[in-house]
């Protein structure tokens, strides 16, 4: 579901904007192409874009880490909803009431909060915002199965990981669809539909929580 959101930011950003909103590694080809041109002005929106990212994740983790210490299911609610807050107010405000750079900074900032977050509860296995180490992993792997067929464990693990990475992509692949049909008719009131996603996503991993809370305690 984080997948299919970050497609549709994706594709969102690019249509609105024509500003990469779902990662930095283009921002930093800009961000050096600006300063041999000695467009320091384009240079400073490219490093604010680079910078909303980082403070995206920094922000993430920092609240995870302050309210996991009081609740685990709050530590992970708070971080989403800062994102829904985002999506929300560049939906209903959109390029009419903000700036286009912004918007670009918020959806960046809202898209790093959700890469840290993701990392964090995958223990650095999975990220949602972009492709290219999903792609990277998923060659790895690939060649892995031609070396792991012997050992059935191994070959297991090697199969489910692969497709859960090939769900992800399809995910995001999807979220860049479906954004890009829905652009042409609702402009950013598309990301209200990333927004509801992400409210079904906040529900569904509290009754999971609370469905394994419950099982353990009657088991004890």
């Amino acid at each position: 579901m984080l997948s299919f959101v970050a497609g549709m930011v994706n594709i969102s950003g690019v249509m609105a904007l024509s500003v990469l909103t779902t990662n930095i590694t283009g921002h930093f080809a800009y961000f050096s192409e600006e300063i041999v041109l000695q467009k320091y002005s384009f240079a400073l929106v490219s490093l604010l874009y680079i910078l909303a990212f980082l403070l995206g994740a920094f922000v993430s983790n920092l609240l995870i880490e302050i309210l996991n210490r009081k609740s685990i299911l709050f530590a992970y609610i708070v971080p989403m909803s800062v994102e829904i807050l985002f999506l929300s107010i560049i939906a209903l405000a959109g390029i009419t009431f903000l700036d286009v750079r912004l918007i670009a900074c918020m959806l960046l900032f809202a898209m790093g909060l959700q890469n840290a977050l993701v990392t964090k509860v995958s223990n650095s296995l999975v990220r949602t915002t972009h492709l290219t180490g999903l792609f990277t992993d998923l060659g790895i792997e690939l060649s892995q199965l031609i070396f792991h067929r012997s050992n059935k464990l191994n070959f297991k693990k090697l199969v489910q990981s692969i497709k859960l990475k090939l769900t992800i992509i399809f995910c995001f692949f999807t979220g860049c669809l479906l954004g890009g049909v829905l652009y042409g008719k609702l402009l950013l009131h598309t990301l209200l539909v990333a927004v509801v996603v992400l409210i079904v996503a906040l529900f569904y991993d509290y009754i999971r929580l609370r469905y394994y809370y419950f099982r353990r305690k009657f088991r004890h």
